[in-house]
């Protein structure tokens, strides 16, 4: 047969729909499955309790969930990078209690304030030191940033600290309603920060050289990029995210305390995984992490409404953590393969 009369072999049809579908779009699959999963929590807890879609519990799944959506910003950055962030709890729980003893002792909110953002993000620089400039691993050096924060935490107060404050007040005790719908200035934070998050990531150099450092480090390197300055500075988010989560979490309970945010590392990494972003780095979008925190906080008021014990949410995520992280291998798995 002449090379005139040998059949052309459409790549579509030989792949099939799914395969041609899953090679070109494998990145956003897992956010579109953390969608489909919102999308079916909430539709069933409507039909199960007949008024779980109300403005005042939408509105209050952002409320209660703000500081956790805040963090995840900072865990997606890391992630993407193919690394890990143990120390978010902590830092949050550190400058919240840093923030709530300085505002106790008379500074001003304007001066308190910056001093938490920045000793977050003095905690996030020293982890990118370690881990870029010593060859200390990921886990063993944002490990020792929890235990630096928490026993930070520790050192400022053993005890709770209250927190009377107006500016503080304002921004969580002020509600700004539309109907039956209204969101609060820690909610506004918290929506900005993922906004401005998924700017940077899609529309700046920094932004792509994340991405490209996730997917492949020696070949960043050989591009020309700053590989060393990302991978500090994605750390330094995280802490800097971290620090406005103590912000916004000391402004909800209206107090500093230092066991706040145990655990809650693991939950933001679940979090970020759940919204599609691959532990293997590379692949991952903001957005897709709020949507990890509305399956959260999805999860959380089910469980509450139906008086069963908060255990079981931690249970249901651990269960949609592992099926996310097998689907996710199944896909690139897929998607390398097709290539």
């Amino acid at each position: 047969m002449s090379a005139i009369d040998t059949p052309i072999t459409d790549d579509t049809t030989s792949k099939g729909f799914f395969g041609t579908f899953t090679s070109r779009y494998a990145s956003v699959l897992p956010t579109f499955a953390a969608i489909a999963i919102l999308i079916a929590l909430l539709v069933g807890a409507e039909i199960y309790f007949g008024n779980f879609l109300t403005g005042r519990n939408m509105s209050a799944l952002l409320l209660d969930n703000a500081y956790l959506m805040i963090l995840a910003v900072g865990m997606t950055f890391v992630i993407v990078t193919a690394g890990i962030d143990l120390s978010v709890g902590s830092v949050m729980a550190f400058t919240g209690i840093f923030g709530a003893s300085l505002i106790a002792g008379g500074t001003p909110v304007v001066i308190a304030v910056p001093a938490m953002l920045l000793s977050g993000a003095a905690i996030g620089l020293l982890i990118g030191v370690l881990i870029q400039y010593f060859n200390v691993q990921p886990f063993i050096a944002s490990l020792a940033g929890l235990f630096l924060g928490r026993g930070l935490a520790y050192v400022v107060s053993l005890s709770s600290i209250r927190v009377d404050d107006p500016v503080m007040a304002w921004l969580q005790g002020t509600r700004l309603s539309l109907g039956g719908w209204y969101i609060t200035p820690t909610g506004i934070i918290a929506l900005l920060t993922v906004a401005i998050g998924a700017l940077v990531m899609h529309f700046t150099r920094f932004g792509r050289t994340v991405y490209a450092v996730g997917g492949s480090e020696q070949s960043a390197r050989l591009m020309g990029l700053n590989v060393a300055r990302t991978k500090v500075m994605v750390y330094v988010i995280s802490g800097l995210c971290g620090g406005l989560a103590g912000l916004v979490l000391t402004a909800y309970t209206n107090a500093g305390y230092p066991r706040n945010g145990i655990g809650t590392e693991l939950d933001v990494i679940a979090i970020v995984v759940i919204g599609g972003t691959l532990l293997s780095g590379g692949r991952g979008y903001v957005l897709g992490s709020m949507i990890g925190v509305f399956v959260y906080g999805t999860i959380k008021t089910i469980i509450s409404f139906m008086g069963a014990e908060q255990s079981w949410t931690h249970i249901i995520v651990g269960a949609l953590l592992l099926v996310f992280i097998v689907v996710q291998r199944a896909i690139v798995a897929r998607s390398d393969k097709s290539r």
